[in-house]
Formats: C-alpha cells, structure tokens, sequence
C-alpha cells in the first residue's frame, strides 16, 4: 500500500477530523506538521501537482495574514508558490496525499476518496 501523509494543523477542526478518520480507519500514515515544518517551494509544487491546483487555489482567504497582506493585490501563482512557502499558515488544510493523488479533506470525510477499498 501507498504511504498516506496528512498535512496537518492540530488546532483546526477540519484537520483533526480528517486525522481521526485515518485513525479510526486504521489505515497506516505519516503526519507532517507543516506548520512547523514548512514545505519547500519544491515540495510544494509536487503537493499543488497531486492536487491538480495552481498556488493561488490553495490559499486560505480567511487568514487574517491574507487580509491585511494579499487581499486583492496581483499577485502571479509563482509568487503565489513563495508565498506559502514562506507563510504555511495561508495553506488551505487539511491535505491527504496517497501516491500521486491529494485531496483537500474539507469536509474531513473526503478522506474516504483516498482510502476506499484501499485498506
């Protein structure tokens, strides 16, 4: 089986959701706290890949960060890629990756979309 990492925020519902579901489900993971271990501009790239996302797709817009910083500015989606890579906390989460497939498990119960008939 493919490794499963969660990117995750212990302090937002969402991800903790999502955690518990791998957990409940008993499906083997890997926990990046990404908060506290940012992701290069790199791994970044292949993470928004596996999503099939751009940069700017991935940005919580309801960070206060966002607010008072990139509201409405032109910003490009490579400058957009430095960015998170420089502010985690903007990153949308919770993020499930399983080989080259990832999902943002919002609501948590798209973990499922991942593990299913996968155990």
């Amino acid at each position: 089986m493919e490794d499963i990492t969660i990117y995750h925020n212990g302090r937002c519902s969402k991800s903790r959701g999502a955690l518990e579901i791998l957990i409940e489900q008993g499906i083997p993971h890997n926990v990046r706290w990404y908060l506290a271990e940012p992701l290069n501009k790199k791994e970044l790239k292949a993470l928004l890949k596996k999503l099939g996302m751009q940069p700017s797709e991935l940005v919580r817009k309801s960070e206060e960060l966002y607010k008072e910083q990139f509201k409405d500015k032109d910003i490009t989606e490579k400058e957009w890629l430095t960015i998170l890579a420089e502010n985690p906390a903007l990153i949308e989460r919770p993020i499930v990756e399983k080989g080259d497939k990832a999902i943002v498990a919002r609501p948590p119960e798209r973990v499922f979309e991942l593990i299913e008939n996968k155990k």
